[in-house]
């Protein structure tokens, strides 16, 4: 029987499978991902060969669980966190760790590139401290050694590509903001080029389904067992999970929920809408993009609330307990901007809020209000997409960890007014990976067609119309208070700041 062997790097864990062409995983290993350092400044960085000797370390575990089925692979497909930038020389070394996609050290001088920008460029209003231009103009002027030495950028997912095939690649998805400023506009130059970059630094771009490359034969124990096989070029997490839950379709939205979160519509035609990232997915155009908050918001909470460490219930667990107190009759809001926020505000110095607090509120009430938080922002972005393209979508595809939670997917379907649809795979990123994988070696006609054979539906949450009237007016609270907070947010890490230069000095 053959196998393809699948891959989802994501921001905390990197996950591996064997999966027929049926789409049924016969061996799944995952391992914790490389710790990604942050700093108070805005700054996150990770090592790079990290990555590679956790996705050898991974291969590694899968062999010795199925050794005969790990001798059937005949494809490899990795998909993987995206808007985070790999910088090699021009022999393929690493010149420095990899710019990761919370990483905003740019901001500060966001204002003085605005000038440098060319405005009639349509490249130039996507520009925002975690756009690769901003970061690229952030290594001119504070690393311009590393500038000097750099041939290629590539997707953390290209980088374990290339070191299995030696090919630098990576696909229009994954590279589309960097392609879009590489390009040149009637009467503006590019982008790259404004900002003193070459633009031979894009790799050779595919489809995410075309073959890039082989397995060399001095490849890692066990990978060199798999010489020759044919390596796919894959596409970031994001798309791949999307067509993992069957939603890479015109009339559906998806919400990918991890330790952040990624939410998005898809229509045949293309629109746009303020704070809102536009792309051609092949056909299928999507509106909507990442956030900087999720679940992780979940943790955030337990962490104040419950037990630490070893004595800590599984989260599941603990937030299961926590919504089952009894609730207090005065609604409580909570922003949950702990990281600032991308998609739709763009903003790193936002931070999150509880509003409305009193002494008769509970940790259930908290729970309820993070859970609903992170639903309500979803309806914002949700709400602009489709007043965007003029219409409703047909449902929402609702996968990732955050997933698993009945009661969050009941809340985000009352709260978005949407039905809410979660897949049989609780791994879509590894699933779309296998789809695109079996696509390339040709067992589809399509990868519509591998969407539609390989992924199966498990519940279908319906909004409950008296919930969904409760939810109305406090969305549009959730919207107010977010706008008069975002000034206190600003002033308040404008102080944070101050105060950690003073004592610098």
């Amino acid at each position: 029987m053959s196998v393809v062997l699948a891959c989802d790097l994501g921001g905390t864990s990197l996950r591996a499978a064997l999966v027929d062409r049926e789409g049924d995983v016969l061996a799944q290993r995952a391992i914790a991902s490389v710790p990604v350092s942050v700093d108070a400044r805005g700054g996150s960085e990770v090592d790079a060969d990290d990555w590679w000797r956790a996705f050898v370390a991974v291969a590694g575990e899968l062999a010795a669980d199925a050794p005969e089925r790990f001798r059937q692979v005949r494809a490899v497909a990795i998909c993987g966190i995206t808007r985070t930038q790999v910088l090699l020389g021009n022999d393929g070394r690493l010149l420095r760790p990899a710019m990761t996609w919370q990483d905003a050290r740019a901001e500060a001088m966001l204002g003085e590139l605005a000038g440098r920008l060319p405005g009639a460029h349509p490249e130039t209003k996507q520009v925002s401290a975690f756009h690769p231009v901003a970061r690229l103009a952030w290594l001119h002027r504070h690393e311009a050694h590393t500038l000097g030495g750099l041939t290629t950028v590539l997707d953390p997912k290209d980088y374990l590509n290339f070191r299995l095939t030696g090919e630098k690649a990576s696909d229009r998805i994954s590279m589309a903001r960097l392609i879009a400023a590489s390009e040149p506009w009637p009467s503006a130059p590019d982008l790259l080029t404004a900002i003193g970059v070459p633009r031979a630094i894009l790799p050779r771009i595919v489809d995410p389904w075309e073959r890039i490359g082989s397995i060399l034969g001095e490849a890692p124990e066990p990978l060199n067992r798999l010489a020759g096989v044919p390596v796919l070029c894959g596409s970031n997490d994001t798309w791949s999970a999307v067509v993992g839950l069957g939603a890479l379709r015109p009339g559906h939205a998806y919400n990918i929920s991890g330790t952040t979160e990624v939410f998005g519509v898809l229509s045949a035609e293309p629109a746009e809408a303020d704070g809102l990232v536009t792309l051609d997915w092949g056909g299928v155009h999507q509106l909507g993009g990442p956030g900087q908050n999720g679940a992780g918001t979940l943790a955030w909470l337990l962490s104040l609330l419950g037990p630490a460490g070893a004595n800590a219930p599984p989260v599941g667990e603990a937030i299961a307990a926590l919504l089952a107190g009894e609730r207090h009759e005065q609604p409580l809001l909570f922003l949950p901007y702990l990281q600032g926020e991308r998609v739709p505000h763009w903003d790193p110095d936002l931070r999150g809020a509880f509003a409305g607090l009193g002494r008769g509120h509970t940790a259930a009430d908290m729970a309820w209000a993070v859970l609903e938080g992170v639903a309500f922002h979803n309806r914002l972005v949700l709400g602009r997409a489709e007043k965007a393209l003029g219409r409703p979508v047909q449902e929402i595809r609702f996968g990732g960890g955050g997933a698993s939670n009945p009661v969050w997917c009941q809340i985000k379907a009352d709260v978005c007014e949407r039905p809410i649809v979660t897949a049989a795979s609780s791994e879509a990123g590894i699933l779309g990976a296998a789809a695109l994988a079996w696509t390339g070696l040709g067992a589809f006609a399509s990868l519509a067609d591998a969407q539609q054979r390989l992924v199966r539906i498990a519940r279908r949450y319906e909004p409950d119309a008296d919930r969904a009237a409760f939810y109305r007016p406090l969305f549009d609270l959730f919207e107010r208070t977010g706008r008069a907070l975002a000034p206190v947010s600003h002033e308040l890490v404008a102080l944070g700041r101050a105060l950690m230069k003073s004592r610098a000095e």
